[in-house]
C-alpha cells in the first residue's frame, strides 16, 4: 500500500513498486537518515538507486549516515511555480555536500543531498536566516514529518558547527 501524505497542500506519494525510494523514506519516517552502501566497494550512493552509478554494483545495504555536511549550491525561488509555496517565497533549496564520503570514489565526486532551508524546528526558514546562508555554510538534517510513515529530510544551520565569516552568495539587488 503506498504511503501518503500532504505537504503544504501538495499530495506526496511514495508507491510500492519504488523499492528504493520507499526503503529511503521509511527509515526517514523513522529518524534515521540512511544510505545504500554498496556490498563490494562500500561507496554510498543518494539517491537511492538499483545500482551503484559509480561500479554498477547492485547488491547494497542499508547504513545510518550522519546528516551532517556544507552547502555546495543553492538556489533562491522567488517565484514560486506550485502554489502551495507562494505564500513561502524566497525560499532557498540547498544542495549540500555531506561530511561523510569525501573524496571518494574521486576528488570531485561527493555525496550530495538536496533540501529546503528550513528552521531547527522544520518550519521554512525566514528572510533573516536566508541572508545568512550561502556556499560553505554548515548545515545538519532535520526531518519534517509530512504524515505518518513519511518525513522529508530538510536542512537548517548547524549551530554547533564553526561558519564562514562570509559564505559565499549570489550578489543581491
Amino acid at each position: 500500500m503506498p504511503v501518503q501524505g500532504e505537504y503544504m497542500g501538495m499530495l506526496l506519494t511514495i508507491d510500492d513498486l519504488d523499492g528504493e525510494n520507499r526503503a529511503y523514506f521509511d527509515y526517514c519516517a523513522g529518524g534515521e537518515f540512511r544510505l545504500q552502501r554498496s556490498r563490494n566497494s562500500g561507496l554510498l550512493r543518494y539517491p537511492p538507486t538499483t545500482a551503484c552509478p559509480w561500479t554498477g554494483e547492485r547488491e547494497s545495504d542499508w547504513v545510518v549516515v550522519e546528516g551532517k555536511g556544507t552547502v555546495h549550491s543553492y538556489g533562491e525561488v522567488h517565484h514560486a511555480i506550485q502554489r502551495a509555496f507562494k505564500g513561502k517565497v524566497p525560499y532557498l533549496i540547498l544542495l549540500v555536500e555531506l561530511d561523510t564520503q569525501k573524496g571518494r570514489p574521486s576528488e570531485h565526486d561527493a555525496l550530495r543531498v538536496g533540501g529546503n532551508l528550513v528552521a531547527s524546528d522544520g518550519s521554512f526558514a525566514s528572510p533573516e536566516q536566508i541572508r545568512q546562508v550561502g556556499i560553505g555554510t554548515r548545515v545538519r538534517m532535520v526531518m519534517s514529518e509530512v504524515a505518518e510513515g513519511l518525513a522529508l529530510p530538510q536542512w537548517t544551520v548547524d549551530e554547533q558547527a564553526e561558519q564562514p565569516l562570509s559564505p559565499w552568495r549570489y550578489p543581491q539587488e
